[in-house]
């Protein structure tokens, strides 16, 4: 029972308990659905189709979240390199998860990256060091030079409120993450919402990609959750310098925002913050506390 015509949410019924009633109601879910992501290329001659990843996403959105996959995962390096974006129904509905990516004649996509493989090795697994080194090798922005700026404390304080003013599927489900794309002012420029955390940020950064702008090392990204070491690669690809999350870094976040030069924050509220790395980047009038 689908009661609301929004792609990325359904209506079910439930029973709820509240102290010692039972009662029947509605309630609104974040659809999750499989989107298959394809790469359609030349490689001597020949036309090849590839199934690049299948991943959990959210329904809309998916050409800029399919961009910013094969953008993020290091298989493209520039929107030069589309020549287009199509979607499918798969064979047993009429639901659109399956989308192809066309490369211009004569890109070959980097596809040893296709498996997550650019920051793992077989003979070490997911090491720190390891993982780290092996984005330098495909990340675009890697010997940018980092812009000079900082950002004021209180426009900081505002950003969770902000984005969460816009967040309608978090509102509706409150089961769903998002990632926000804001100016040095704090003004909000975009926002893309998904039940998977990555997907948001690759939905996100593949419209940047389409967009023209990369790298974002002028802006600041906000994430809905935690940091975790996937999304600062992704952000590290994308050419990000400041990013803030509502929730905790993990400690190979922070050593890849280190290593990357990434101004990182976490637990973001309306009047506080922690600072892992970069606080060059923070203006605050306040007199730090010496341990």
């Amino acid at each position: 029972m689908n009661d609301l015509q929004s792609p990325s949410t359904k209506q079910i019924l439930i029973e709820k308990i509240k102290e010692n009633t039972l009662s029947l109601s509605k309630d609104t879910l974040s659809i999750e659905e499989p989107l298959e992501i394809r790469l359609s290329y030349f490689d001597q001659g020949k036309r090849i189709q590839k199934n690049v990843s299948i991943t959990m996403r959210t329904p809309g959105d998916d050409p800029d979240l399919a961009l910013g996959f094969l953008f993020t995962e290091g298989i493209i390096s520039s929107f030069q390199e589309i020549k287009s974006v199509y979607q499918d129904s798969d064979c047993f509905s009429d639901k659109q998860n399956k989308i192809t990516v066309e490369l211009h004649d004569g890109v070959i996509p980097n596809l040893g990256n296709s498996d997550r493989n650019f920051y793992t090795t077989s003979s070490c697994g997911v090491c720190g060091k390891t993982s780290i080194d092996s984005i330098k090798t495909v990340n675009s922005f890697c010997n940018n030079l980092p812009p000079s700026f900082s950002v004021p404390v209180d426009i900081l304080y505002n950003l969770p409120s902000t984005l969460k003013a816009v967040q309608e599927g978090f509102s509706q489900t409150g089961g769903i993450h998002a990632s926000g794309l804001f100016d040095l002012s704090g003004n909000l420029l975009s926002f893309q919402e998904d039940v998977g955390r990555h997907n948001a940020l690759d939905k996100l950064i593949g419209k940047a990609l389409k967009d023209k702008i990369l790298p974002l090392n002028n802006h600041i990204l906000l994430l809905s959750g935690r940091a975790s070491f996937e999304l600062i690669q992704k952000a590290a690809m994308a050419g990000f310098k400041f990013v803030a999350a509502i929730g905790a870094p993990s400690s190979l976040a922070v050593d890849l925002a280190e290593e990357f030069g990434i101004s990182l924050i976490g637990f973001l509220r309306e009047n506080r913050m922690n600072i892992y790395c970069g606080s060059e980047r923070i203006q605050v009038s306040t007199q730090k506390d010496r341990l």
